[in-house]
């Protein structure tokens, strides 16, 4: 399924190039007159190449022809393609032993740009799975669904959590978000409690549509650092970073929580979260 999601993202990648920038007047006019058909196979076709070079690059033009049944032309048609959008590189193939005369074979890499189109390819797969189990099961799937998600994290972290002193709980939550990809932070507050903002947030596409994901993320902060916390700001609604309030330790021992709970976040805050975010659709 990745590879086929990967294949259609960088489909619409190229849609707007289909060939190659430095292709010759004649070259252009016969792929126009070949009908929109053919031009639909063509991406389809280059949207293989990418997707080999992502999975087998650095790769030659001639391995891309063998595994793909293309001739070097077409190959080579491709490929002029994917380097005049940036999607690939070339890059000179370090030679094995005693090479004959001749230039060194060319092989082609993919670039940031490239990684990039397949990776919200992944974002629309998992847009497209919520939307689907919402439709068929109701908001509470998708609810009981992020929640699952979270689990992992809560999983690995709960048990640390225990010894942790509560004052540095939470920057070792955020150590360990960062480590999952989120660029988190923790600072103090001048009212005594702490700041936790994640300044990148790889699902912020899917959430901007499905809040349950920001509310189970905070269900889990809560459960994890044994005190109240609210949202104050998420990526997926528009802000620069997301920012999560954490109440004090002692807030929390006035509550007798001595261990991270099973705490539901914030039932007035989810409210809001949800309303602002489904009124920005």
């Amino acid at each position: 399924m990745k590879n086929v999601q990967g294949r259609l993202s960088v489909e619409r990648a190229v849609a707007t190039r289909p060939f190659s920038a430095s292709a010759s007047p004649a070259r252009e006019a016969a792929a126009i007159g070949a009908g929109r058909g053919d031009i639909s196979v063509e991406r389809g076709t280059r949207a293989r190449v990418a997707r080999l070079i992502l999975e087998h690059g650095p790769v030659t033009a001639a391995a891309l022809g063998e595994r793909l049944g293309l001739t070097p032309a077409a190959v080579r048609r491709h490929l002029d393609a994917l380097l005049a959008d940036g999607m690939i590189e070339p890059r000179t193939a370090r030679p094995r032993g005693q090479r004959g005369r001749g230039r060194p074979a060319k092989m082609f890499a993919i670039t940031d740009a490239g990684r990039s189109a397949f990776v919200h390819a992944y974002d629309d797969l998992a847009g497209s799975a919520l939307r689907f189990l919402a439709e068929r099961l109701g908001g509470d799937a998708v609810s009981e669904f992020a929640r699952a998600q979270v689990s992992g994290l809560v999983g690995r972290l709960e048990t640390l959590m225990r010894e942790v002193p509560a004052e540095q709980r939470v920057r070792v939550l955020a150590e360990a978000l960062s480590t999952e990809g989120y660029a988190a932070s923790a600072t103090a507050t001048g009212k005594g409690g702490e700041q936790l903002c994640q300044h990148h947030c790889p699902v912020a596409h899917v959430a901007a549509a499905f809040p349950q994901l920001c509310e189970a993320e905070t269900e889990a902060f809560a459960r994890l650092l044994g005190t109240p916390v609210q949202r104050l700001a998420t990526i997926a609604n528009g802000d620069g970073v997301c920012t999560t309030h954490v109440s004090s330790p002692a807030l929390a021992a006035r509550h007798g929580r001595t261990d991270p709970p099973v705490a539901p976040a914030p039932a007035a805050h989810i409210s809001s979260t949800t309303t602002s975010k489904e009124s920005g659709r």
